[in-house]
């Protein structure tokens, strides 16, 4: 038996409402860091600039760089 669709889409449903209401709540309280992007500047070193940046930036770009060049082919080619 596999996973039903409903299964996926609830998930999704669920993730992306929750970054709604977070990113919302961080928009109009107006305080920084609270937003996603903020937050992930922070992470990576670009927001308060830190010696950080020199590993996080690439780090960033690997993982979304990686995680597209599998994803597209993925979705549009049905690769594995």
């Amino acid at each position: 038996m596999g996973i039903p669709s409903w299964a996926w889409i609830t998930w999704a449903v669920v993730a992306i409402g929750s970054f709604a209401v977070l990113e919302t709540i961080a928009i109009v309280n107006g305080r920084s860091p609270d937003t996603l992007s903020e937050n992930i500047r922070r992470w990576i070193g670009i927001e308060p600039p830190s010696k950080a940046r020199l590993i996080g930036i690439p780090a960033f770009l690997a993982v979304l760089l990686g995680f597209t060049a599998w994803f597209v082919p993925h979705i549009l080619l049905n690769w594995p």
